[in-house]
């Protein structure tokens, strides 16, 4: 197994657990203002086809498909128990243009150019190959095709990798965040340009360890307060900021 694959189970079996403890991976993603947001920058009209790629729970593609009943969307994600999960919602509540769809976290299982919108929200930062993925992604997208990504990004002045740090102490595959100027260049090699962009932030919460205190001595103490890391009640808190981009390839 090549390492990428290590991380891809590692991370499947991450969000797996998560998702067995819903109520608790709800907190960490759900967001009605976000939503909005995101909603109100996507470009999406009758008849696109859109992917939503690391999809999870469906938190963004169920708002998606309500409010767009003339376009179709695919949820793409590793995790079985989810999707399984969503295809039972999107049944229950009579959402005949969504569907979802599970795969390696590698290969993306649709033809070139078969798809108008790309959206992902909380989930790039897992992907161990992005050169790779992102090619993908170029891929599948039409000619005219536009890609949004939302993620957290580390603070400016954390040059050492803390929030990454901190992060990788729960064994769900994190990788790296990065910031609007590593998205703009990595999406710029796929041909991609930045159209538009907004800064959101979320707020995640963790059962308290240890490590977390171990890790935040090792790091400068402006770096560390930066993230408004708070801890009460056995839980541990740290706020980041997260870019919302939307590229295209033409603007």
């Amino acid at each position: 197994m090549s390492n990428s694959e290590e991380i891809i189970s590692a991370a499947k079996q991450g969000f797996e657990a998560a998702f067995s403890e819903k109520s608790f991976y709800n907190r960490q993603t759900q967001d009605i203002s976000h939503i909005e947001a995101i909603l109100g920058i996507l470009p999406v009209k009758s008849g696109m086809r859109i992917l939503d790629l690391g999809t999870g729970s469906g938190y963004l593609i169920f708002a998606l498909a309500k409010k767009y009943p003339e376009a179709s969307f695919v949820g793409l994600d590793i995790v079985e128990n989810a999707l399984m999960h969503n295809r039972q919602r999107a049944a229950q509540e009579g959402l005949d243009n969504i569907s979802f769809v599970s795969y390696d976290g590698s290969t993306i299982p649709f033809e070139s150019r078969s798809f108008d919108m790309v959206v992902t929200r909380y989930a790039l930062h897992h992907f161990p190959d992005i050169n790779s993925s992102l090619s993908e992604v170029s891929r599948i997208l039409s000619d005219k095709g536009c890609f949004f990504i939302s993620d957290p990004a580390p603070n400016e002045g954390d040059e050492n990798g803390f929030a990454d740090e901190y992060m990788q102490v729960k064994p769900d595959g994190h990788i790296k965040f990065r910031s609007l100027d590593e998205w703009k260049s990595l999406c710029g090699n796929c041909g991609f340009q930045l159209a538009d962009s907004f800064v959101s932030s979320i707020r995640f919460p963790r059962k308290y360890e240890k490590i977390y205190e171990t890790i935040m001595k090792r790091h400068p103490k402006g770096t560390v307060s930066s993230y408004g890391i708070e801890v009460t009640d056995g839980e541990i808190f740290i706020t980041e900021q997260v870019n919302n981009m939307l590229f295209c390839r033409e603007i």
